[in-house]
């Protein structure tokens, strides 16, 4: 059952990877970013593209090793271990960082917000899951 629940997560983080390619446009980036120095753009850019980068690869691992990831050992433990730890940070971030005023009194963001939290948790469960499955002897 984990196992399906991983390739479930890595589904999602792959097409939350290709809406990477995307953001840019729909949030009118290179609007906003106008009056930040070139410096500011360029770093702001490559980082977004670095994360929806991450999210592919982070996908494709979870949908198509799965079962490798689920095998206990070394490797396996501390691939899980790491990714648990950076959604959990991003879960925590998405409370303790994103002022409220982003979303609330807007539908649509108060939605999305509402949809990314249960997002977040339900992939820091499935990788919490898959960590403690390979602890099992």
């Amino acid at each position: 059952m984990i196992r399906t629940h991983l390739q479930i997560v890595g589904a999602l983080l792959l097409l939350l990877g290709a809406m990477h390619s995307v953001m840019p446009r729909y949030f009118g980036w290179k609007r906003e970013l106008a009056v930040a120095s070139l410096f500011t753009r360029q770093i702001f850019m490559v980082h977004q593209f670095f994360i929806g980068l991450l999210l592919v690869m982070l996908g494709l691992l979870s949908l198509v090793y799965a079962d490798a990831l689920l095998v206990p050992s070394p490797l396996g433990r501390a691939m899980l271990s790491g990714i648990v730890v950076f959604w959990l940070v991003r879960l925590v971030f998405q409370f303790a960082v994103y002022d409220s005023a982003i979303w609330r009194g807007k539908p649509f963001y108060t939605a999305m917000h509402v949809v990314f939290s249960a997002f977040w948790v339900y992939v820091v469960v499935v990788y919490a899951e898959a960590l403690g499955s390979v602890w099992q002897l």
